[in-house]
């Protein structure tokens, strides 16, 4: 069988991810099976109940949280099912405004090589919105990441601005990308299919080596070093380290801690700035530390030393 091709839009909050979806849905044939999974804050699903409406063969929902960090188990968890119980041709995920794409790029990756191809990244698709994009560029980094890494630019909602606005909305993407593809999205008809699905994309196309090289990409471990693995590390200890990394260039921290003052053991799943402590009761004899740390080479070696310092730790390869 076809694997299953994955196309993610990620965009900031109010850049009309869904109504672009359904625009370009009509398009493909009738036969063609599409899945929409979407992540959304809220107990209200609007976009969902009109993306129910459209011709989709279903619709996926993970509520209040973000999938490309702390609900990334989740999203794992769904894609498998929709492979299982739907077998569609393709899976569209649609994230939160507050998705980094990195992030999600990474853990689809994974997921990928788990399946032995079967689930397979295409593409993610960056949705911009012209009328509002100079105003959260400047003070929003998921924003910026956003239109940083992706493979492609979707300016939506253009007809609205200037043109005057838009060459500056188009100096700036340039600024933050420019090597990436930019197309404008009809208000009526959205964006060719041909130029959404089909990108296979190269995002993360290497995986991780077991020894941290010179590809794009590190990943670290930290360990127990000065702590004692019988009592394990304070709460505020590790919090407050946590709150000391860049978003930037750290993407992902997980692993297990044992935290004081309850001396239980943790899993612990972060990523830019946001973080999950989820009691686990099947590695109650794990070190006090046990995290892999993944983001971008170069500067992050650095980081993760500090970062390992702080919580008295070792750095390992």
């Amino acid at each position: 069988m076809a694997p299953i091709s994955v196309t993610v839009f990620t965009g900031f909050l109010g850049a009309g991810k869904t109504s672009l979806i359904l625009k370009c849905l009509p398009q493909l044939p009738r036969d063609y099976k599409v899945v929409l999974l979407k992540n959304e804050f809220g107990d209200v699903q609007v976009d969902s109940q009109l993306a129910r409406q459209s011709n989709l063969s279903a619709v996926s929902e993970i509520l209040n949280g973000c999938m490309c960090c702390v609900l990334v188990g989740q999203m794992r968890s769904a894609l498998l099912e929709i492979q299982d119980t739907l077998r569609p041709d393709r899976i569209i995920i649609e994230c939160s405004g507050s998705a980094f794409p990195a992030t999600l790029a990474f853990q689809l990756r994974e997921l990928e090589r788990e399946t032995g191809g079967d689930i397979k990244m295409d593409a993610i698709i960056t949705v911009i919105d012209a009328e509002n994009f100079m105003g959260y560029e400047d003070t929003s980094p998921t924003a910026r990441m956003q239109a940083s890494y992706t493979d492609l630019l979707v300016i939506n909602k253009w007809e609205g601005v200037s043109e005057r606005q838009l060459d500056i909305v188009f100096d700036h993407l340039h600024t933050l990308n420019d090597l990436t593809p930019k197309v404008k999205a009809s208000r009526t008809t959205g964006v060719d299919l041909s130029l959404l699905f089909g990108l296979d994309s190269k995002l993360f196309r290497e995986p991780i080596p077991d020894e941290c090289g010179e590809e794009g990409h590190d990943h670290l471990g930290v360990r127990s070093s000065g702590v004692d693995d019988t009592k394990g590390l304070e709460r505020s200890l590790l919090l407050d380290t946590l709150d000391t990394l860049s978003k930037e260039t750290i993407w992902r921290v997980k692993g297990f801690v044992r935290l004081l003052p309850e001396n239980q053991v943790y899993v612990l799943n972060w990523a830019f700035g946001r973080y999950e402590l989820n009691l686990c009761d099947t590695h109650n004899a794990c070190p006090a530390i046990q995290l892999t740390v993944m983001g971008q080479r170069g500067e992050m070696k650095r980081l993760v030393h500090r970062f390992a310092e702080r919580l008295r730790g070792n750095v390992c390869t």
